[in-house]
């Protein structure tokens, strides 16, 4: 029975970057999810999905919020932020925030190392 592939949920207003990270992901055998806005993705629902990427400054609800709300329903749920502003990007912790722009390699360096705490990694 072929292995489900992880499923990677990205979260940004910015088409551009979500389109680019989808081809990233998925060129890593990832399964990318991609939603315009936080409101999208929490009425998709987390189910299913093993990582959430998330921009920060974003209309709406922010990646701060959304991971905050994320952790209460899904506590075990890795995310990590990206931000283009670097003064936000000291808020959390450094090793969940990556700056756009970001080293892609470090990126899937660090969603490999998460899923490998999850079961999915096992």
């Amino acid at each position: 029975m072929a292995k489900r592939k992880p499923v990677v949920a990205v979260v940004d207003d910015d088409p551009r970057l979500l389109e680019s990270l989808e081809e990233l992901l998925e060129s890593a055998d990832y399964m990318a999810r991609s939603f315009s806005s936080a409101g999208l993705l929490l009425n998709s629902g987390l189910s299913g999905v093993d990582v959430l990427i998330t921009d920060i400054g974003m209309p709406g609800m922010n990646g701060f919020e959304l991971r905050d709300l994320v952790r209460k329903a899904r506590p075990e749920l890795p995310v990590f932020l990206i931000t283009g502003g670097h003064e936000m990007a000291d808020q959390g912790r450094p090793q969940s925030i990556f700056r756009k722009p970001f080293d892609a390699e470090a990126l899937l360096a660090a969603i490999a190392k998460a899923l490998r705490g999850s079961k999915l990694g096992e």
